[in-house]
């Protein structure tokens, strides 16, 4: 069994992390997340009004846009833009983050106002969809509270808030569960899982895949509960961050 990894972390340990709130200062909420070498800038604006479908319902919306800088990697890639449509990958990380950020708030006390959570990645070494959920909560807490305590926007009768979310990422090799993967081990784990849970410890979306061969049950209940105690730890992070 492996004791130490090569960043000298030990299998369950998440690397460095901090959050850097009000940075920059235009949108109405916004958060720099580090998680290791990875950095992700998380912003929330406030509009009034939600999409056709839900007018008239007197529920709010909450969904999010992910992109990554040219340079958040090794090598430049080409902005989607350029491209003219975004890549599979990065819709359905964007659609996960929404999610998780949905479960952070009751709808019907948001009024009809939709919160857009911009999430750029700066810098990737693994887990950026994990580090935009988790930093782009942060976000989402600190809009909410503009929305009632700034002039102009006190929209809100009520406080929506439910409770914070977090993710983490995990993987299998060589048998050895670690969690929070830089890029080198996510590269070459046997087995890749992203898990998003609540402050209330249940679970919003586990996505688990065998790279490169399967895995137990018994396998998954640990990463699981490895994944468990990490999203436990990152939410007292948040509370730090929040000042709560």
């Amino acid at each position: 069994m492996t004791d130490l990894r090569a960043d000298s972390r030990t299998p369950p340990q998440l690397r460095p992390v901090t959050f850097e709130r009000n940075h920059p200062k235009h949108p109405d909420a916004s958060v720099q997340g580090s998680l290791g070498a990875t950095k992700v800038l998380c912003t929330a604006s406030v509009e009034a009004g939600v999409p056709r479908w839900l007018k008239g319902q007197g529920k709010g919306w909450i969904t999010a846009e992910y992109g990554m800088l040219p340079r958040a990697t090794n090598t430049r890639n080409q902005r989607e833009a350029a491209r003219g449509k975004q890549s599979g990958r990065t819709q359905e990380i964007q659609r996960l983050i929404g999610r998780s950020l949905r479960a952070m708030v009751d709808m019907s006390k948001l009024s009809e106002n939709t919160i857009y959570v911009d999430c750029d990645v700066i810098q990737a070494d693994g887990g950026t969809r994990t580090a935009s959920i988790t930093g782009g909560a942060i976000a989402l807490v600190d809009a909410i509270e503009s929305m009632q305590k700034v002039e102009g926007k006190k929209q809100l009768k009520t406080d929506p808030l439910l409770g914070l979310v977090a993710a983490v990422s995990l993987g299998i090799k060589d048998g050895e569960v670690l969690l929070d993967l830089n890029y080198a081990e996510d590269s070459t784990c046997d087995t890749d899982l992203n898990v998003v849970m609540t402050q209330k410890g249940e679970f919003i979306e586990i996505q688990g895949t065998a790279e490169e061969k399967p895995f137990t049950r018994q396998q998954a209940d640990k990463m699981l509960e490895v994944a468990e105690n990490g999203i436990s730890e990152l939410v007292k992070l948040q509370q730090e961050a929040l000042g709560w």
